[in-house]
């Protein structure tokens, strides 16, 4: 056996080999670690499947930015503010709800399919970031620190978004998030929203972005989002484990 079990009253020997000593006759115990266990690793992943693919993405649009700008694409301290806000909601995910599903069977550690991950979505998220540049300078003709506080608003969003979609296998109305998932998703959302038009803005070097241009960030988000939905599925029916 793989482990053995034993219970309070058993010889000593059989205590002694056992990896559980029941301290009653009753299996439910166990079967409430086995889920417990489950549903911490699935967590787990959602946090690696994030911090992995938002990380890469990230790589590649800082990368690629700075080759074709005449200024800085992100302040330091403005990169610091972003990920501070874009950590909140991962922050969550230990009280995140599993579905039912995924803890029916056991799983195991696989870094092949973390790495699949990470490149795919990782990658989604840097064509987004550009389809942001492109409309920043093209569309927008924005400044310095217009094309920052643009960025910074898609980004967040799209990181906030984001996360419903990763956090399930599932389609993303179909499994429930937890209260303080949701709840600290809006708090970030509502934050990156007010920012730009706060004396704080100053601080951290944004501006008051116009109504077009903060419509065409959020726009960007959700088909970002509705992309990460569509990409999801294709990616779990080809990858899935």
């Amino acid at each position: 056996a793989d482990v053995g079990i034993s219970v309070e009253n058993a010889v000593d020997v059989a205590k002694d080999a056992a990896e559980f000593v029941l301290m009653r006759q009753d299996l439910a115990v166990l079967h409430r670690g086995i889920i417990q266990g489950r549903t911490t690793f699935a967590n787990t992943l959602k946090y690696v499947f994030m911090a992995t693919s938002a990380n890469f993405g990230n790589m590649f649009s800082m990368a690629g930015a700075s080759l074709f700008l005449s200024f800085l694409p992100m302040l330091p301290k403005q990169i610091l503010f972003i990920n501070f806000l874009t950590d909140l909601p991962e922050m969550t995910i230990a009280s995140d709800n599993v579905d039912a599903v995924f803890v029916q069977q056991p799983h195991r550690w696989n870094i092949a399919f973390i790495r699949r991950f990470m490149m795919v979505f990782g990658l989604l998220s840097s064509v987004f970031d550009y389809l942001t540049f492109a409309v920043l300078m093209w569309l927008f003709n924005a400044s310095a620190k217009t094309f920052r506080t643009g960025w910074f608003v898609e980004s967040v969003l799209s990181a906030t978004l984001v996360v419903f979609a990763v956090r399930t296998r599932l389609p993303f109305c179909y499994s429930r998030p937890s209260h303080p998932m949701l709840g600290m998703t809006a708090c970030v959302a509502l934050v990156v929203l007010i920012v730009p038009y706060t004396p704080a803005a100053g601080v951290v070097g944004f501006k008051a972005l116009s109504l077009p241009l903060l419509a065409a960030m959020i726009a960007i988000a959700l088909t970002y989002f509705a992309s990460a939905e569509a990409v999801k599925r294709w990616f779990y029916r080809r990858y899935a484990v």
